[in-house]
């Protein structure tokens, strides 16, 4: 039996979180060196999230730079 397609997980079109949780939030202050044992869990500072942009690879300027070097007899 097959799977409804409304029902498959896609992790490509999965969409990056907002929000971390306690324990993720927690981990990053201790990254920080922020945290402080004994603290409370609860109240924590707002910690910035980075978002990861997709850079464009190089592959054209590398084969530009192949057929120069072709064509120089390299």
């Amino acid at each position: 039996m097959s799977l409804h397609p409304s029902l498959r997980v896609d992790s490509a079109g999965a969409q990056q979180r907002t929000v971390l949780t306690r324990i993720e939030r927690i981990k990053d202050l201790m990254k920080k060196g922020l945290w402080v044992d004994g603290q409370s869990v609860t109240g924590l500072p707002k910690t910035k999230i980075v978002k990861v942009k997709a850079r464009r690879s190089k592959a054209k300027d590398t084969s530009k730079d192949a057929d120069k070097d072709k064509k120089k007899g390299k």
